[in-house]
């Protein structure tokens, strides 16, 4: 029998494999030891900081003086990639008779919690994060559109557990509660399709590019603890050239939000980027021998396959993962909205995913906490205008044309 790479098998059915990079599960609110980065075992793309702060917490905020049995509840949600891989329905916190909630209580109510937590871990970053002569640093701050969901799996959730993880806080990193949560990224067709139709001119945003690329995933052996990610456009010839290379983002800060008002959740979310420059001549050599290995090839995940043998380079370098990725990109002064369709394969699972994604980029903010301008009223008050936009135009997908 002709040898087939892991690639281009096929598992039954015409379904993309489950999720994985969008299903990662973060802890409710936890903070990484101090020391090195915190590699998760359980998916080597997320690398959390020594000091890493993730939280979770609901919109509007559990009662202090109820046990808020009539108005909250857990109920299930459809979503066949996570009922493919788990074998059961996640839940969702919603409220029994919701209510509208306007984009300037839910911003102000956001920003406040948020702000402080935002200027610690940016002041973090400039101290955890090494700075090297081969790396480019950059600090990074999302927000991201989807769905906090809840798996029970061995676990039990419940209302009352609910409650004591969001009033834990930054003490709740033991509460069983975080091994269950996972915030899902893909978003329906018509959520995106609608926002790319409609939502922009509700934003009053300007196209500001659309591309199409590949990133090849390659890992170092004597770079354990990171994934080089080569992000690669094609030439005329059918070949990849790459564009950047970049190491895995090192999250210093996430703070997820059950926007039970609304359609859609929100991430939003601190990481330092690296850049790679001068790169050594062996890796340089390594990475463009694996990228020009490359083979265009659309009836594949992930859109790239190798021929034998020539996926790894020695013992030292191999391909653990591809991505295709097409997006649109919509910008003003101080944000960058990107809506992503991605197909994403990993060679060492066999799974892949295919899934739209919605992202904001608060590229003003951003850029001000690099430059260490920690103007409080300044800062928040373009949270707070971000936030009422996102709020008003992402995260309900019955939005007026």
């Amino acid at each position: 029998m002709a040898y087939l790479p892991p690639h281009k098998r096929r598992s039954g059915g015409s379904d993309p494999a489950p999720p994985t990079s969008s299903l990662a599960s973060l802890s409710l609110s936890s903070s990484s030891p101090r020391g090195r980065h915190q590699l998760r075992p359980s998916n080597n793309e997320i690398i959390h900081a020594a000091g890493c702060v993730s939280r979770w917490s609901p919109l509007p905020p559990f009662s202090p003086d109820s046990d808020d049995a009539d108005s909250f509840r857990l109920e299930p949600f459809a979503c066949e990639p996570v009922e493919r891989k788990t074998g059961s329905k996640p839940l969702v916190l919603s409220l029994s008779s919701p209510k509208a909630s306007s984009a300037e209580a839910a911003a102000a109510a956001i920003a406040d919690r948020f702000l402080p937590e935002l200027l610690a871990a940016a002041e973090r970053a400039k101290h955890d994060v090494p700075s090297r002569k081969e790396e480019i640093l950059k600090l990074s701050l999302v927000a991201r559109v989807g769905k906090v969901l809840f798996q029970t799996g061995g676990s039990h959730i419940s209302l009352e557990s609910l409650r004591d993880a969001a009033k834990a806080g930054n003490e709740g990193s033991k509460s069983q509660v975080r091994k269950c949560k996972s915030f899902y990224t893909n978003v329906p067709r018509e959520c995106f399709e609608d926002m790319e139709q409609s939502a922009v001119k509700l934003m009053g945003l300007e196209l500001d590019s659309s591309k199409e690329h590949y990133h090849v995933k390659i890992f170092d052996k004597h770079q354990s603890d990171s994934t080089m990610s080569c992000k690669c456009t094609v030439q005329e010839d059918g070949k990849l050239a790459i564009h950047k290379v970049e190491l895995n983002q090192i999250r210093q800060l996430v703070e997820d939000i059950s926007c039970l008002s609304q359609d859609l959740d929100l991430r939003l979310m601190l990481s330092t980027k690296r850049i790679l420059k001068n790169v050594d001549p062996e890796v340089e050599n390594a990475i463009q021998s694996l990228v020009s290995s490359a083979i265009l090839d659309p009836n594949v995940k992930g859109g790239l396959r190798w021929p034998f043998g020539k996926e790894s380079i020695g013992e030292r370098f191999s391909i653990v993962g591809v991505w295709h990725t097409n997006y649109k990109a919509f910008r003003n002064k101080t944000l960058r909205f990107k809506l992503r369709h991605a197909d994403r394969f990993d060679h060492r699972s066999s799974t892949g995913e295919v899934s739209n994604e919605v992202t904001f980029k608060l590229t003003g903010i951003s850029k001000r906490l690099q430059d260490g301008n920690k103007e409080v009223d300044s800062l928040k008050e373009m949270l707070e205008s971000a936030v009422r936009m996102i709020w008003d135009s992402a995260l309900c997908y019955k939005m007026a044309h």
